[in-house]
């Protein structure tokens, strides 16, 4: 058994060197042993750090959050979708909900998460054991304890991303080397969901606020990510979700318990100080770059990217984000992911900048400039490969660019949430909350915010709606609705506006067929400029993209036809067994991932989801 325990626990350091940029040397800087016992490593705080890197690990790279996590396992919703026609094998049958069992996109994030679970496992075995913890000098054992609080947290980040995915996924708490059974059956996901709660109730007394400790800013837990992360599993625990045993989604009797804890942790983020929202909304994906401008520490957790390799840095920008032409100087970068075009229309075209930063409404050409993309045609844009530092002449896919786990307007957004619920309509404080996150948003505007409902449904309904608007592509879309029980009622509806928009109809009426463009200078200006300084005939993008225009096929001179209205159509959007909107979603059944095949034949007690 020695032995055993001493391979796993080595396991924790196979890291390997590693290249540290600035933003991230900090906490990442450290010396690692190719091979330490546990009785070595934990009985120093260098090297339990170290250990504890370790499982931070599991966060980033390719199959993690760095790529595969945070740009393919969240979507489609009612905000964006992947590029591309289907596959039932890569990242479009993700998308379209018609991922086989052996999609190549799938089984490598899944031995990560648990990958990350196991090394998790030995720090939060041999932390507590370590004789620093039990009767080191204070300052030791103070460390000791926040190690341990942060162990415990990246473990239920894991299962939580399991469980999101998957459902009833396979459970062990304790590391490989003391499991009584390798390989667990299915295990009922409530239970985990309550085991990985109260272990984060543990780690919030054992990890410091922000405020407290700076030195690792949002990379690593701090006490608010911790509660942060807590209210959000619990709304996860106490809402809807597509079960096992009926093949139905439901959710539990004592939901509201769950609301509870929500709102409670919530409440302490809010009256702690150590958070506050960025005043400016753009800044909060800017300092996701390098160029930190959060001094509010809106960013309460996010995945540090490093190394320009696959395993430690991410795709973020390249993959995904405004579209760069490869023979521009900032050299090829983003165009993964598209809007859904109905999404554009959603925001308030003249006082909501939010538009501007979450759409890449427009491109960067072989000229380096910008041009309107055609409406079917916009990406995501909250990354940004022009944002990095990273030379267009090189051929790096991996820019440095992190990702963000939790924000503190999510933590406004879900406080009301669960007020409101519990309460039966929304008090004060939440509603002053969603006013705080429209009030951003609306800057410069802030008399113009909607106006705040009374009533539960209402303001529910304007929850929904402020959580679509402000993490359009954070991948927090599909699983919100799905935790609402709404991802169904949200489809049809979408490709009702889908048709509308098609048709020039309700809505869209006044939505024009083409539109005219020049090449105009890129000058990394605030994005509400940048869209603004767009040349387009007739005049600025919010007057032009809202009427019918001169509705003609012949450009006026020196201009360019752009489809815009004419770009989309039903067997395109919705009808097209390769393209259409969410095609191949089926309620009741899709709502989850299948389990990958090879995880299936390696352990043999594993069920498959229904439906796969």
């Amino acid at each position: 058994m020695k032995n055993r325990i001493i391979k796993y626990a080595t396991l924790v350091f196979a890291i390997g060197a590693i290249m540290i940029t600035p933003s991230c040397k900090k906490f990442l800087d450290f010396e690692s042993p190719s091979t330490s016992s546990e009785a070595v490593v934990f009985e120093s705080t260098a090297t339990t750090n170290t250990a504890l890197v370790g499982v931070y690990n599991r966060l980033v790279g390719d199959n993690g959050y760095g790529s595969r996590l945070s740009t393919l396992f969240g979507i489609t919703a009612d905000d964006f979708k992947t590029s591309g026609s289907y596959s039932p094998s890569d990242r479009r049958g993700i998308s379209m909900y018609g991922a086989s069992s052996d999609n190549t996109d799938i089984i490598q994030p899944f031995a990560q998460l648990y990958s990350g679970i196991e090394r998790a496992n030995l720090c939060i075995k041999f932390i507590p054991q370590s004789k620093l913890y039990t009767s080191g000098s204070a300052t030791e054992q103070a460390l000791m304890k926040r190690y341990h609080g942060e162990a415990l947290a990246l473990r239920a980040q894991f299962y939580y991303e399991l469980i999101r995915n998957w459902g009833d996924v396979p459970q062990r708490f304790v590391p490989a080397a003391d499991a009584e059974n390798l390989f667990p059956a299915n295990a009922d996901r409530d239970l985990t969901y309550d085991q990985i709660i109260a272990d984060l109730a543990i780690a919030s007394d054992l990890v410091p606020w922000r405020s407290e400790i700076a030195e690792y800013g949002s990379f690593r837990f701090t006490k608010g990510a911790i509660k942060g992360l807590r209210a959000r599993i619990a709304l996860a625990r106490g809402g809807y979700s597509l079960r096992t045993k009926t093949n139905t989604m439901e959710r539990s009797a004592d939901y509201l318990k769950y609301y509870q804890i929500a709102k409670d942790e919530c409440k302490a983020i809010m009256d702690n100080g150590s958070h506050r929202l960025n005043p400016v909304y753009e800044n909060i994906f800017k300092s996701l770059h390098g160029t930190r401008a959060d001094n509010e520490n809106e960013l309460m957790l996010e995945v540090a990217a490093f190394g320009a390799n696959a395993n430690t840095d991410s795709k973020l920008g390249y993959y995904n984000g405004i579209r760069f032409n490869a023979a521009s100087t900032y050299g090829t970068g983003g165009g993964g992911m598209n809007a859904i075009a109905t999404y554009f229309y959603e925001f308030d075209p003249s006082k909501d900048c939010r538009r501007d930063v979450t759409l890449g409404i427009f491109e960067i050409t072989a000229t380096s400039k910008k041009i309107i993309n055609t409406l079917n045609n916009f990406t995501d844009a909250k990354f940004r490969k022009s944002w990095t530092n990273f030379d267009g002449r090189s051929s790096s896919q991996q820019f440095a660019v992190n990702w963000p786990i939790l924000r503190y307007a999510d933590i406004l957004l879900m406080y009301a949430e669960a007020d409101n619920e519990i309460g039966n309509g929304p008090s004060a404080t939440a509603a002053e909350g969603l006013q705080l996150v429209q009030k951003r948003a609306y800057v410069g505007f802030e008399g113009s915010i909607p106006v705040t409902p009374t009533n539960k449904i209402d303001f529910f309904n304007a929850i929904v709606k402020e959580r679509l608007l402000e993490f359009g592509g954070e991948a927090i879309r599909k699983f919100d609705l799905i935790r609402w029980n709404l991802i169904n009622s949200k489809f049809i509806e979408t490709r009702t506006k889908l048709q509308q928009l098609i048709d020039g109809t309700g809505p869209y009426v006044n939505v024009p067929n083409y539109v005219y463009a020049k090449e105009a200078n890129y000058n990394l200006t605030p994005s509400v400029t940048e869209v603004a300084t767009l040349d387009l005939f007739g005049g600025a993008p919010n007057n032009v993209l809202f009427a019918p225009g001169l509705n003609s096929t012949t450009a006026p001179a020196g201009y360019t036809v752009k489809n815009w209205r004419r770009a989309l159509t039903t067997e395109n959007q919705i009808t097209s067994i390769s393209t259409g909107f969410a095609f191949y979603f089926e309620a009741n059944k899709k709502e989850l991932l299948p389990y990958p095949k090879t995880a299936l034949n390696e352990n043999t007690n594993m069920v498959q989801n229904f439906g796969y």
